[in-house]
This record gives structure tokens, sequence and C-alpha cells, in this order.
């Protein structure tokens, strides 16, 4: 593990990076569906898990364009809030899981100081419940996410993580472009995420400008 830098931090995405997203979104989403269809907002064919997947790590606004593109802007809203309530009561019930290797990871970080934050595109409810619903909360020192600061670019809010908590460098730890370009445009080292033996969210060339990438959370300890 390398030696620890004054004003330097871990920077994490969520979802595809510390949380298996699909475990608990494709079940959301299809209850969503249900719920959209039975208030008469929807009558076209329910998206597929790839359809789904692909959506992973874009903002809320982006998601729902891409899922619902012919609805109008008050159903794209509703579906969103019934998306969070679905997500959320399916945390409440256990479901959902943290990739392998992710707490045990963190904790090991926070042992030897290193300031930990979440930079998410998600709902600020629901990252939360994640961390909370698994116990890492003390972990981190701030978590930061697209739904709670209104911005549509990830880099953005990087820099606004990064101003608050006076951090200079240090390392962005996601699976998506957006991670790639946040920590690229900040002055970060870029970890990728690519999983062995789980869905790949993204295009194929997305980490390419990634500094380093790894098959497994583990990993992070030995680069």
């Amino acid at each position: 593990m390398r030696q620890l830098v004054k004003d330097h931090a871990f920077i994490f995405d969520m979802d595809g990076t510390l949380f298996q997203t699909e475990t608990l979104a494709i079940p959301a989403f299809y209850r969503t569906f249900d719920r959209l269809v039975e208030q008469g907002l929807y009558s076209g064919t329910f998206p597929t898990e790839e359809q789904i997947q692909s959506s992973f790590g874009m903002t809320t606004k982006e998601l729902w364009i891409h899922l619902l593109p012919d609805a109008n802007e008050e159903v794209r809203k509703q579906a969103d809030q019934w998306m969070l309530e679905e997500e959320l009561h399916l945390l409440q019930q256990g479901k959902g899981a943290l990739y392998p290797g992710v707490t045990s990871v963190l904790h090991q970080l926070n042992e030897v100081g290193w300031p930990l934050f979440i930079a998410s595109n998600g709902m600020g409810a629901y990252v939360r419940r994640i961390v909370e619903v698994h116990g890492l909360r003390s972990l981190f020192k701030g978590i930061y996410t697209a739904g709670d600061y209104q911005t549509d670019a990830k880099e953005n809010l990087v820099k606004i993580l990064m101003t608050e908590h006076h951090i200079t460098g240090g390392y962005m730890v996601g699976d998506r472009s957006s991670d790639v370009r946040a920590g690229k445009k900040n002055g970060l080292t870029v970890i990728g995420c690519k999983y062995a033996d789980f869905p790949q969210f993204g295009q194929e060339m997305e980490l390419k400008e990634a500094d380093v990438i790894i098959e497994s959370f583990l990993d992070l300890l030995k680069i």
C-alpha cells in the first residue's frame, strides 16, 4: 500500500465500484415500470436487463431519458420517485450486495489514515442508505451525490468535494468514463474497476484513459 500523503484522499464511485448495482436496481426498475403501467403512465414494452444495465452510472436525468425516451418530464419525475422508493424498500429488506473485498479494503485504508469519500451520480438517499445498511458510514469523511448537488457533470461534483475538504490529490476509483474524466480533470490518479466474473455496464473502451485497471477490489491494496 502506498504511503499516505498529506491532503490526498481516495474518492470512490458507488454503483459498479463498491456496490453490485444489478442486484438491487433491476428488480427496482421492474417494480417501477409495473407501477407506471398500473397508473396508465406507460404502455410500451419493458426495457431489457441489458438496457437497464447500460444506464448504470448515468445521472438521474440521463437515465430516464434513456429508459423513457418518449415520456414527458412529469412521468420521468414520477418514475424517479418510485424508483427511489423501491430501492430503499429493497435495501431495508437486505437486498443488494457489495463487491467482494470492499468492506475489508475500506477498513484497511481507513486504519492507516487515508481520507475516504464517495462521489456518485446517484440519488443522495439511495447512496447513503447503501452505506448505512452495510455499516460503512463511519469510514467516509463525506458522501457527495449528483442528486444532492444538482450537477450533471461528475468532474464538477469531485471539484466541489476536493475544494470543501482541501484535497489536492489522490485517487479516483470508478468503473465508467465519467469517473475517468472526473479524476483526470481534477488531477487525480484514476483507478478503473473492471471486475472479473461480474457484469460490465460501460462500453469496452470506457476505461482506456485510466492510469491502472483492477479486476478485483482487493487489488486496490496491491497497486
